[in-house]
């Protein structure tokens, strides 16, 4: 199906939507605001609790089920992420919506007086499936509110949350942690949620559906099963069993099976889940491999810089995300002038590009990065990468959206969010392996048996153990951590291309708009009231 396609005559639907809008204008920021509540609530969930897992195990115990805290809301939400938007087109976006905001509050509230560690992780599964439809909501009711032509404006806004939530996630778990108890870093998301639920109820209005087909329950059940075995490779390899163990094997054979299953029963069912006719935009497809080259860049970049700049540059672990201030700043400033370009020109093809070769050559100097490099050289090859991020983020989004027919819109704003998640997964796990490897290999080099000592429970040492270390071992440390950051940010470098190649091919099909010339839709709102 063809962009132009898509952009046709506005459906009944896109009529009654821009109907109800066009009713309170000024409710749009007001939606827009609870709509950025509940994003900041999916992405600041993980940071803040993790700077909270030390006292938690303090308190609960069970330091063997650590990692499963994570991994029990990252699998939940990965699998849920397809299903809310599927649910979404189906049954009418505001509802689903705030059905994800009360199962993540709910789940919030319940792993805050978790007694367990058993609990918890149970707790936390809940709170991810609530989560998986958080960022969907957002996107796909933007989509539904707002056209194509006039979502640039807006990118800036999700860039700044998306900001707020890497550099304030760290500071603000710390900080309640230690003043109101790590129960709170979980009680925290109930007074946020529950204004994003009020405001979402009262002001935002979108015609009910209906559709008539049953839910592919087959077709959901496959692709979460063949999800859960991708996370869990990506989580597991390397790190609990070795990546050619029978464990990852089996995990490999039943992902492949199952998502073999999950296309071949997509082309049966009377409503897929992810109908397979949206990769047949060439936009929509090459946005979802640019998306999921962005996760697969942009998480392991978030992972390794601050461990360079702790382990190598000697900064404070308490001030990590501040640490990452010149790429998060620069994404959100080219972010919103990209916004900014793309609605009053309607143009977007060149940040694509202009933002893959940004990443290319950002992550290629990072990767240059020494013992003897300067925080402020490491800050301007950061805002070199933090720049490309900004040009991709939000327009493969847009693009993606613009791309597929209105009422696909859930799907497709769930399909590219999913797969910028799985190259999140897929980035942490390689370029994680790969930083591993490269450590203990120049830690045995460089200090022998002491070396490999040091390292053989984790390649990576918090600030307390570093400082124990010998003189030498510490040195030694420092060059492995160096020469680990090269080999992850030359690997990500060589990914980036893949998205430089992939930009290249992207057709500029002319955005929706609020116009409602031929081939556009009419427009969801008076943007001009917003």
């Amino acid at each position: 199906m063809d962009a132009t396609g898509a952009g046709g005559a506005a459906s009944a639907t896109d009529a009654a939507v821009a109907a109800d809008a066009g009713k309170q204008p000024r409710s749009v920021r007001v939606v827009l605001l609870a709509l950025m509540i509940a994003m900041l609530l999916a992405m600041l969930d993980n940071m803040i609790v993790g700077t909270a897992m030390p006292t938690i195990v303090g308190e609960l115990g069970g330091l063997e089920h650590l990692s499963w805290v994570v991994t029990a809301y990252t699998l939940a939400t990965a699998a849920s992420t397809p299903i809310w938007g599927k649910l979404g087109d189906m049954y009418g976006r505001k509802g689903v919506f705030m059905t994800s905001i009360v199962l993540f509050l709910i789940g919030s509230a319940l792993s805050g007086m978790a007694q367990d560690m058993g609990q918890l992780i149970g707790f936390r599964a809940i709170q991810g499936l609530g989560a998986g439809g958080l960022m969907v909501g957002v996107m796909a009711i933007i989509g539904d509110l707002i056209p194509p032509r006039e979502r640039g404006k807006y990118q800036g806004m999700m860039a700044g949350v998306m900001a707020l939530a890497m550099i304030g996630g760290p500071l603000v778990g710390g900080t309640i942690t230690d003043h109101w108890g790590w129960r709170w870093s979980f009680y925290i998301n109930l007074p946020l949620g529950i204004v994003a639920l009020v405001a979402i109820s009262a002001v935002l209005h979108l015609p009910k559906k209906r559709v008539d087909a049953r839910i592919d329950y087959l077709g959901a059940a496959l692709l979460t099963v063949g999800i859960t075995a991708i996370v869990l490779v990506t989580t597991w390899g390397g790190t609990e069993y070795a990546w050619g163990s029978a464990r990852i094997m089996e995990l490999i054979g039943i992902g492949v099976a199952a998502l073999v299953g999950f296309l071949f029963v997509q082309t049966k069912a009377a409503a897929p889940v992810m109908p397979l006719h949206i990769f047949r935009s060439r936009n929509f497809t090459l946005m979802s491999v640019v998306g999921f080259v962005a996760g697969f860049v942009m998480f392991g970049a978030v992972l390794f810089l601050p461990l360079y700049q702790q382990s190598v540059q000697g900064a404070s672990a308490t001030n990590s995300g501040l640490l990452l201030l010149p790429m998060l700043g620069a994404m959100l400033v080219t972010s919103m002038v990209a916004g900014r370009v793309t609605t009053s020109t309607g143009r977007y093809k060149v940040f694509p590009i202009v933002g893959s070769a940004l990443m290319v050559v950002g992550l290629y100097l990072l990767s240059l990065m020494d013992t003897d490099t300067s925080r402020l050289t490491s800050g301007l090859y950061m805002a070199v990468v933090g720049a490309g991020m900004g040009c991709l983020m939000q327009v493969t989004m847009l693009v993606a959206q613009n791309s597929v027919e209105m009422k696909d819109m859930g799907v497709a704003s769930s399909s590219t969010t999913l797969f910028r998640t799985l190259g999140s997964s897929f980035g942490v796990a390689v370029m994680g392996a790969l930083f591993n490897n490269r450590v203990q290999d120049v830690m045995s080099e460089r200090a022998g048996a002491l070396g490999s000592k040091v390292t053989e429970q984790s390649a990576q040492l918090d600030a307390a153990s570093l400082a124990k270390l010998p003189e030498a071992a510490r040195e030694a440390y420092q060059h492995a951590v160096a020469s680990g950051t090269h080999s992850a940010f030359l690997l990500g470098a060589v990914v980036a291309v893949v998205a430089l190649v992939t930009a290249v091919f992207v057709k500029e099909v002319p955005l929706r708009g609020a116009s409602g010339g031929a081939g556009e839709e009419k427009p969801a709102v008076d943007a001009a009231a917003v």
